[in-house]
């Protein structure tokens, strides 16, 4: 009788069916929406130092400046741009862009050549005549320099190759001289070109007149390069 008695609880125990707690659902971000406030403080960020690269200048402004107006810690801002230099590098990537999709549009046209360079030069020169604070930050990180900043080769080379193109079918025309391979006469214009804005952006005392300057180094360039 004891065995039974001992054993009928354990039966018991047995067939009982037992509740488990329901686990509680944990909210997930999606994914998409992460990336996109990653993308958007980004672009806070570029946005922010901008603003205050204008106003202060770019040796004046520290990434402490930046974060402040932010309401973000450093190392959230390092997460994003190593330095502020890095920045700017996003700036120069951009500028690069422009310059391309600038220069694919004139191979659609059929404009000459002389018109063709005078009007995408004098574009160019007009933006960073009307942006002159923004641009000699530029200048001075070498944010636009392929060499010191690796970012921008890629789309650096594209708007070349383009230049590149314009040049070659100028010589197809009989409008340039062909005695010089088109690889390097766009390395001229272009040296030409960032010359004369880097002489610029740093010039406080001459005249502040980018695009006579720009409109002048194109007139040379094509002069030098008649048939």
């Amino acid at each position: 009788m004891a065995r039974i008695q001992a054993a009928a609880p354990q039966r018991h125990r047995k067939h009982r069916n037992v509740t488990k707690p329901k686990a509680t659902p944990q909210i997930q971000e999606i994914p998409g929406l992460r990336e996109r406030k990653k993308a958007r403080l980004r672009q806070q960020i570029i946005e922010t130092a901008i603003r205050l690269f204008r106003k202060r200048g770019y040796e004046k402004t520290r990434v402490d400046d930046i974060v402040k107006i932010l309401e973000i810690s450093q190392p959230t801002f390092f997460r994003y741009f190593p330095s502020k230099d890095a920045v700017l590098r996003d700036v120069g990537r951009r500028g690069f862009e422009c310059v391309a999709e600038r220069l694919k549009s004139e191979l659609s046209t059929k404009a000459d050549t002389t018109e063709r360079l005078h009007r995408l030069y004098h574009a160019m020169a007009l933006e960073v005549e009307a942006d002159r604070p923004l641009w000699k930050a530029v200048v001075l990180s070498g944010a636009m320099d392929p060499v010191r900043s690796p970012e921008v080769r890629g789309v650096e080379g594209l708007a070349v190759n383009r230049l590149r193109e314009i040049l070659a079918q100028g010589q197809k025309r009989g409008e340039i001289t062909s005695a010089f391979p088109v690889v390097h006469l766009a390395e001229f214009m272009e040296a030409l070109y960032h010359t004369v804005v880097r002489q610029w952006t740093v010039d406080l005392t001459g005249p502040h007149k980018l695009t006579e300057r720009v409109d002048s180094a194109v007139e040379f360039f094509l002069r030098g390069v008649k048939p």
